[in-house]
Parts: structure tokens; C-alpha cells; sequence
């Protein structure tokens, strides 16, 4: 499995958004494009996806940009590449169709391997939140990671 750009680019965007925005605090696409350095046309198609899905709301008009529709905390990473990538299987199911003999090997290395392996990478993916890789990104950059609660 090799994540596209779009799936890479759209992770990186999504975290700055975590970092950076707020009910109050929308973010501009030529911001998170500055401070990620991704094309501001490419990540407009990004978010044109991410808004389909729910994962980010848009805010037209000067003081317009974009945030999350839910908490980073509920957001799943399997959940943003998901949309962006579609699935997340290590083969496409249809690349190793043999028949014969050569289709029980098939199935052995399905079960042994190909499924584990998706198994996995599922699990990783869905037990990471957009919050863990925000907390994660401030860390590294000396972001402070107080959370204000009124």
C-alpha cells in the first residue's frame, strides 16, 4: 500500500487545521498551504472532498477559511484517508486472480498475509486520532498543548 499525495497532503492539512483552528478561529486554504507548503490549488480539490464527507465545514466571505465539522478527538485517521483514498487494502483484490491450483496458494497468502496485513493497518489507522497527531505536531514545534476548558 502506498498512500497518494492527496491522502499525505490531506492528513498534513487536516492536522494544521486541528492545530490552528477553532470555533472561532477559521483558517484560510493559503494559510495551511504556507505553513505546509502544498499548492493552494491542490489542497482546494483536497478540502472539496473533506467538506463532501463532513470532516471539515467551509465559512465564506473576508473573514472566511475552514474548520472541523467535529472534535479532532473524534476524528479517525482511517476515517480522513478512507476519504481521501478510498480503501485501504495492501492489493487490490482482482491483481491476483488465478485459478487452479495456483488459487489455493492464492488463498493461503490471502489469509496469511494479505488480510492480517490489512487487518493491521486498519487498526493502526483507526486507533489514531486527528487530536494524538495535533498534540504530537505542537509538541515538536513548541505549540503550547494547554487545553482551555470553560
Amino acid at each position: 500500500m502506498k498512500f497518494s499525495t492527496k491522502g499525505r497532503y490531506g492528513l498534513r492539512a487536516m492536522i494544521d487545521l486541528a492545530v490552528y483552528s477553532n470555533e472561532e478561529q477559521h483558517v484560510a486554504l493559503g494559510s495551511i498551504a504556507q505553513r505546509q507548503g502544498i499548492s493552494t490549488n491542490y489542497l482546494e480539490h483536497v478540502f472539496s472532498e473533506l467538506r463532501k464527507s463532513g470532516l471539515v465545514k467551509s465559512i465564506k466571505g473576508a473573514q472566511g477559511g475552514y474548520l472541523l465539522s467535529e472534535s479532532p478527538s473524534d476524528i479517525k485517521v482511517g476515517r480522513i484517508l478512507r476519504v481521501l483514498e478510498g480503501s485501504l487494502s495492501v492489493i487490490d483484490e482482482d491483481s491476483d486472480n488465478t485459478a487452479g491450483s495456483e488459487s489455493v496458494i492464492r488463498n493461503c497468502i490471502k489469509t496469511s498475509v494479505w488480510d492480517k496485513m490489512n487487518a493491521r493497518l486498519n487498526e493502526l489507522v483507526d486507533s489514531l486520532t486527528l487530536e494524538d497527531l495535533a498534540y504530537d505536531y505542537r509538541e515538536r514545534n513548541g505549540i503550547d498543548n494547554t487545553m482551555y476548558y470553560i
